[in-house]
């Protein structure tokens, strides 16, 4: 792992991260507590990318902090004081409340600055669960190239039903504003933020998963060039159809159930003869051989076809994982059971 040992180089941010690192958990907490969910998720994204930071970069920072807030003569500037220092100059209340909307962002400015940097595949999953209309005023908000994208991946009807709502659209009303900002704040920020704190290896294993075997290939091969070690790392946590082998009788038994049956023939055609005889030996011998025949008779199969029919199979694995009711294995060492 890389060791931050260079305190000029560390931006802003870094500095605020590493600052709340090493205060602790308690003392975190009770300033996270006094941030917005944009300020969070940006310190624990830059938290959780920090890697290991030499001791003397922290000394650095901790003597930097003190030497500032010694010479500031405790001045604390606030959105509340700035209002007041306007009062005092002898601006009219109009003028006033012009600047202080400009500071706060009108109608959660800033907000739509930080959508229009959330991927389009992640904003698009959580818009298409809203109303029509809370979409429509998201997409009339953010920038016209990210709404395009976004909107591309909404299901043909409902993007259409957003299109004709953002043509009716007239002026939006503040408190329609406020309500949309608030539910994207409340709803979206907040898990996006949790989810920022997963594993960026476990992430990406994930993306791995649902490439097709050429892509996954072609990219762990340019990882292994450029980065082997997270490319090692990335593979160790992946989870293919040929790890299936490592399932036990009663898991098998069960993922078998659970599978639509006219998927197996085709995701077993593609697999090793190991696993074939895997599941035709946690099948009655009917079924087993009904299966062999059905194979038989497909002659042959696409590989794209193949790898969608496997890839459903294991999504059915791991969500049965999620419930409970199987344990995944991909034959490492930490997984080997000891009976």
């Amino acid at each position: 792992m890389r060791v931050r040992d260079d305190y000029r180089t560390l931006a802003g941010p870094e500095k605020a991260a590493i600052f709340m690192l090493a205060l602790g958990e308690e003392y975190t907490a009770k300033i996270f507590s006094h941030m917005d969910d944009e300020e969070i998720l940006e310190l624990s994204q830059v938290m959780a990318s920090l890697g290991k930071i030499d001791a003397a970069v922290v000394e650095k920072l901790f003597l930097d902090f003190v030497e500032q807030m010694s010479s500031a003569n405790a001045l604390i500037g606030t959105q509340e004081s700035t209002e007041r220092m306007l009062a005092k100059a002898g601006m009219s209340a109009d003028k006033i409340e012009t600047i202080m909307e400009e500071i706060r962002g009108p109608a959660g400015r800033n907000m739509w600055e930080k959508l229009t940097n959330v991927n389009e595949e992640i904003l698009a999953n959580f818009l298409q669960k809203e109303y029509p209309q809370t979409v429509a005023v998201v997409m009339s908000k953010i920038s016209t190239d990210h709404a395009a994208r976004v909107l591309a991946l909404l299901p043909d009807n409902f993007a259409l039903e957003i299109i004709h709502r953002m043509l009716r659209m007239e002026a939006v009303q503040r408190d329609v504003l406020d309500d949309v900002e608030k539910t994207l704040r409340t709803e979206f920020m907040s898990n996006l933020a949790r989810t920022q704190r997963q594993d960026s290896h476990e992430v990406m294993a994930n993306i791995f998963n649902n490439f097709d075997r050429t892509a996954e290939q072609n990219f762990m091969d340019m990882l292994e060039k450029t980065v082997p070690d997270s490319a090692e790392k990335i593979r160790s946590l992946m989870f293919t159809f040929e790890d299936l082998q490592h399932l036990d009788p009663s898991a098998v038994q069960t993922l078998i159930r659970a599978c639509d049956k006219e998927q197996m023939p085709t995701a077993l055609k593609g697999a090793t003869e190991t696993l074939r005889d895997l599941f035709f030996a946690n099948m009655s011998e009917r079924a087993a051989k009904i299966m062999k025949e059905d194979m038989a008779a497909m002659g042959p199969v696409r590989l794209k076809d193949v790898e969608e029919s496997q890839q459903y199979i294991v999504g059915v694995a791991k969500e049965l994982e999620a419930r409970g009711e199987i344990n995944i294995s991909t034959g490492s060492e930490e997984d080997e059971l000891i009976y």
